[in-house]
């Protein structure tokens, strides 16, 4: 039984056609989303409401507290689980996500060292990078692992950390770790293939309609629990900037112009991971390709 992928670009209609395809095929969507593992985080995230899941479970959401880093790692070993349940249930899986990593993990072997995220060694990480500097946190990885160092840029901290954590917990260099594509399982993966502009729109109406929906609220209240930009969530697209208005650096205005244009070049970023994947089939939007690609499925 093959599994099932639809990915692609933030705002392009992934999560509707995952739904369709359930229930096409009696299968389970797994999602593959770096920001809805968070509990409480439902508006930036346009995190699918009961009624758009139309009955049909989904998995790997809501499974990590707002406070929590989460690696591909963590995800990796948690939606594997969920995949090897649903096959032997019979039921086919359904991917659906635009964290290409995530996505990856689950289609092919890849070499992210296996370690799980450490929140002491990145919180000790964390805190030479601010008190010494990120050049000195990037010296430390070349120290251990120079082929790795040279391709990340001192700025990179997120990776620089995760690099050194590898090295940490596994005793392995990152750079070791093989990068080739070993499939892990049959897969057949769509993805719509907006024209740039009128992706660029939804964003930006996707955005306002999360304004408009109480996205500020969200992470106000967030903020209030102890959620802070020291926190991997708030690292995520709406909700920094959000964080940044609320903290009055930036007025409202140029908070939703950032937030659209951080997306717009997130969506672009996904386009370019997607286009590298081996075998995706890209749909025309407004073709009838989708009823097509259903029945094919089936």
């Amino acid at each position: 039984m093959k599994t099932l992928v639809v990915c692609g670009a933030t705002a392009s209609g992934k999560t509707g056609f995952a739904v369709k395809m359930a229930e096409a095929v009696g299968g389970e969507v797994v999602s593959a989303d770096c920001m809805l593992v968070y509990k409480g985080l439902n508006i930036g995230t346009a995190k699918p409401t009961k009624e758009e899941m139309r009955g049909v479970r989904h998995h790997m959401i809501d499974v990590a507290e707002p406070s929590q880093s989460y690696s591909v790692a963590d995800y990796e070993t948690g939606a594997e689980s969920v995949l090897a349940r649903l096959a032997e249930c019979g039921k086919p899986a359904v991917i659906c996500g635009g964290t290409g990593f995530y996505i990856q993990s689950l289609l092919f072997s890849r070499g992210l060292g296996g370690a799980p995220a450490d929140e002491n060694i990145r919180r000790e990480y964390e805190e030479i990078a601010e008190r010494d500097g990120k050049e000195a946190l990037h010296n430390l990885l070349k120290m251990v692992d120079a082929e790795s160092a040279d391709k990340l840029h001192p700025n990179d901290v997120k990776r620089v950390i995760r690099a050194l954590e590898i090295y940490r917990l596994t005793g392995k260099k990152k750079s070791e770790q093989s990068d080739g594509f070993i499939p892990k399982r049959e897969y057949v993966a769509v993805a719509f293939d907006y024209p740039r502009d009128e992706l660029y729109e939804r964003i930006d109406r996707r955005v306002d309609e999360m304004l408009s929906a109480g996205l500020v609220d969200e992470v106000e209240g967030l903020y209030r629990s102890g959620i802070d930009e020291k926190c991997q969530c708030m690292q995520g697209i709406g909700y920094k900037e959000v964080l940044e208005y609320l903290k009055n650096k930036i007025s409202y205005s140029t908070m939703s112009d950032v937030i659209k244009q951080n997306t717009r070049r997130y969506a672009k970023r996904q386009i370019t991971f997607f286009k590298k994947l081996p075998h995706i089939v890209w749909l025309n939007p407004h073709a009838d390709q989708k009823e097509n690609i259903l029945r094919w499925i089936q």
